[in-house]
């Protein structure tokens, strides 16, 4: 027990597990299809990467820059793989590993600030995030999801351990406060959600401390240091596509608007019960009693870091409520939820020894806890595998088809353009406007896309026939994957359509 308490060993011990946990679910989707990614949003980062990697530019399409990446710094973590000519497989699960055996630590360093007398459970606290089952998948989804937790988790707890120095009299905090504004300029570029972080870390320098110039000082040194990180990526936005933010921020919204139409508290339902699917139900009512008890005790960083976790989700449930995909756009949340979780499980247990309720309690719900994280770490396997299935059967498989099947100076629109733009080597026309950000105002509009494409004199339609079920009537149906796994998951086969012009 002493030697699993030992911080090299923590590391090492984590380390492994996280090799472990994503070369199953790898192996897995080998083994049920093959090798790749459970998105196609994967595909347009390796897109763009390849192109910085190998040639130094910043195209999705040959000589169009645009900005539909929603993660450039995740993009240039990609291209390095390219630069190195190493496997972009290999590369990408590379990174996943290294971010997923980050979060375990960074879970387990978090467990030991907030809870230190309890040291025999930070090991537990990192492996408990490793083998988050939605956090595994994210791992190898060939993602920035997984990197966007991490520095959430670090923010917070970084924000936390500030404050508690503070408390304890350590003077000359400003810079470090710095660093913590650095990363979430830096995160920024992850994910542009990233700057809600700005909030916490902004409100605890705010309200914590006694003396007001002291506070000020770290407040603009905090906010130093998120311009500086923040600002360019701007700027970049904004010299690509004209607008501060990438195109997907506007896109998607536009998108999946018909959600919002549905109640607020419904559509936060729907979001919130993505994390708490797995271990997080078990973390639940520890969550609430953190929540609650830094309430009374006034422990602002923690509250913040509560409602953080919160607001994030309303944000979601407020603009972008899809719940597809395991709730991936909240996925960022779960390290964070699962140690408060955690940390608040193990105080309302302490609380339940009297009358000796806590020799019951205690290995009842660790027991609990175990079984239902390693059985949706299964299930969340399998899941993982059928993900990958789908995207290569279907948007794989069918861009491998156009590069064979169609003329070299084609234009294909398509609504899902990350396989095709890696593999086919055509002309786009992208009906998601990531990078057609022309198509964003009617997105929906299936009357108005017709007229588009004839303007743009489109050859080829690919998509699933149920996306568009207007647009799919002016095409001959030439071409459609005949594969079994989107089929058994409630989807569709891919098609192409031979676009037929007025």
């Amino acid at each position: 027990m002493k030697f699993i308490q030992k911080p090299s060993a923590v590391i090492i011990i984590l380390g492994a597990s996280a090799a472990v946990a994503i070369a199953a679910y790898v192996t897995g989707s080998i083994w049920v299809y093959g090798i790749g990614f459970p998105l196609d949003d994967a595909w347009i980062h390796q897109t763009y990467a390849r192109s910085l990697g190998e040639n130094g530019l910043w195209e999705f399409l040959p000589d169009q820059p645009s900005a539909g990446s929603t993660a450039p710094a995740w993009t240039f973590l990609l291209s390095i793989g390219y630069w190195l000519k190493i496997n972009f497989y290999l590369w990408a699960f590379t990174l996943g590993w290294l971010f997923l055996w980050g979060t375990g630590v960074a879970a387990a360093i978090g467990f030991k600030i907030l809870e230190p007398e309890k040291a025999k459970f930070v090991v537990f606290a990192g492996l408990m995030v490793i083998f988050e089952w939605h956090l595994t998948w994210a791992a190898g989804s060939g993602m920035e999801t997984l990197l966007a937790g991490l520095l959430a988790l670090v923010i917070l707890v970084g924000s936390i351990f500030l404050v508690r120095q503070q408390a304890a009299g350590v003077d000359h905090l400003g810079w470090k406060w710095f660093a913590i504004g650095s990363l979430i300029g830096l995160s920024v570029w992850v994910r542009p959600d990233g700057i809600t972080l700005l909030a916490v870390a902004g409100l605890t320098v705010i309200i914590e401390g006694d003396q007001l110039a002291s506070r000020l000082k770290n407040a603009a040194l905090l906010l130093l240091g998120v311009i500086l990180l923040a600002a360019p990526y701007l700027i970049f936005n904004l010299v690509l596509a004209g607008e501060i933010w990438p195109n997907t921020f506007f896109a998607k919204q536009m998108e999946y608007a018909i959600l919002r139409e549905s109640p607020l508290w419904r559509r936060y339902i729907s979001v919130i019960q993505q994390p708490l699917t797995g271990v997080g139900i078990i973390l639940l009512p520890g969550f609430v009693w953190f929540g609650y008890k830094k309430l009374r005790e006034k422990s602002w960083s923690e509250i913040f870091a509560f409602l953080w976790i919160l607001g994030y989700i309303l944000i979601y449930a407020m603009r972008l409520p899809v719940t597809y995909q395991h709730g991936r756009y909240v996925m960022p949340v779960i390290p964070a939820f699962c140690l408060l979780g955690l940390a608040g499980l193990s105080e309302l247990l302490e609380i339940l020894d009297f009358k000796n309720l806590g020799r019951i309690i205690r290995p009842v719900w660790l027991i609990s806890a175990l079984v239902v994280l390693f059985s949706f770490w299964v299930l969340g396997l399998r899941g993982y595998a059928m993900d990958v299935a789908v995207i290569e059967s279907e948007m794989v498989a069918t861009a491998n088809w156009v590069a064979d099947n169609t003329g070299e100076m084609s234009l294909v629109a398509a609504h899902d353009i990350g396989a095709l733009g890696y593999f086919s080597d055509r002309n786009l026309v992208d009906l998601a406007g990531l990078v057609s950000p022309e198509v964003i105002p009617f997105i929906r509009d299936e009357t108005m896309l017709a007229e588009y494409l004839d303007q743009q004199a489109a050859d080829y339609l690919v998509t699933f026939p149920g996306w568009y079920p207007q647009l799919t009537t002016r095409g001959d149906l030439i071409h459609q994957t005949q594969q079994e796994f989107s089929l058994s998951m409630g989807g569709e086969n891919m098609a192409v359509y031979r676009w037929k012009s007025p």
